[in-house]
């Protein structure tokens, strides 16, 4: 095997610090959230990336997290960088109103409902 072969054919080891249905708090504003979706790296478009104020742009590839996000006044659909998430230990649940679709509040935390995994 030549090493272009094995270059081609190497794996991404890179993993995501946090998991879906993991609660998480970002770092920096005050919002929560459940996070439904991950990207490996950056996947979303070039004007909400350079909307983000240049001093506080997150690098584009690490993780980014797609949250059923709450703050003290609304629910939203939150699209975060792992740099700028930390663990919410809280243990308050999360009261977006999209998650009862997605997921099964337990013992354990959230679980994906069996219809959506994959």
């Amino acid at each position: 095997m030549e090493e272009t072969d094995i270059l081609h054919n190497a794996i991404d080891q890179r993993q995501a610090k946090f998991q879906i249905g993991q609660v998480v708090q970002h770092r920096i504003f005050d919002f929560r959230g459940v996070i439904f979706d991950v990207d490996p790296e950056f996947a979303n478009t070039d004007e909400w990336y350079e909307a983000i104020p240049e001093d506080m742009r997150p690098a584009k590839d690490q993780p980014y997290y797609h949250l059923f996000a709450e703050n003290d006044k609304s629910h939203y659909v939150a699209y975060v960088s792992e740099g700028n998430l930390v663990p919410d230990d809280s243990e308050t649940p999360v009261s977006h109103p999209d998650i009862p679709h997605f997921f099964e509040f337990t013992a354990d935390g959230y679980a994906l409902k069996a219809y959506h995994t994959n």
